[in-house]
């Protein structure tokens, strides 16, 4: 009766551990002005999925006439929302960048390459057509705290992965 008890107590708190570890938090930025079916991010446990964001400027909510302070604002964004999970753009692992006109593949690096301090995230840029309220560029992607740091920890050595 005590063995099934205390395992039935070890199995209570395991599965609310498990629990606490997987609840959602929607992040929304304070001065977010679209009203869309959508959050800015959505942190689970040490992830934070980043929705599609586009470079509007603030003041207007226009895209801006300058393609690189376009570029500025989506990597300013980002760097907003990661900054209400206590991350930033280091701890991104994945992004993906649409563009409407692939011709500025050089201009978005300029910019981007000046947002990370060490290693830069696994990229896709994909050439996407049109983009909402005529944006070149928008980015959407996954951080996860601690970043590398945190995936080199769960993440065996290269070595061992091919049993070398």
């Amino acid at each position: 009766m005590r063995k099934s008890l205390c395992l039935a107590l070890i199995l209570s708190l395991s599965v609310s551990a498990f629990a606490q570890s997987t609840k959602k938090r929607h992040i929304n930025l304070p001065n977010r002005n679209v009203n869309a079916p959508f959050s800015d991010a959505v942190l689970v446990g040490d992830t934070l999925y980043i929705a599609g964001r586009i470079g509007l400027d603030a003041k207007t909510g226009k895209v801006p006439a300058d393609v690189e302070q376009e570029a500025r604002n989506v990597l300013d964004g980002f760097k907003a929302v990661l900054a209400q999970a206590n991350m930033t753009m280091d701890d991104l692992v994945t992004v993906q960048v649409f563009c409407s006109d692939v011709s500025l593949f050089d201009k978005w690096n300029g910019v981007y390459r000046s947002y990370f301090k060490k290693d830069f995230p696994a990229r896709a840029f994909i050439g996407s057509g049109k983009l909402l309220f005529d944006a070149h560029f928008e980015m959407q992607g996954t951080a996860v705290k601690g970043g590398e740091a945190a995936l080199k920890k769960k993440l065996p050595e290269p070595e061992a992965q091919h049993g070398n």
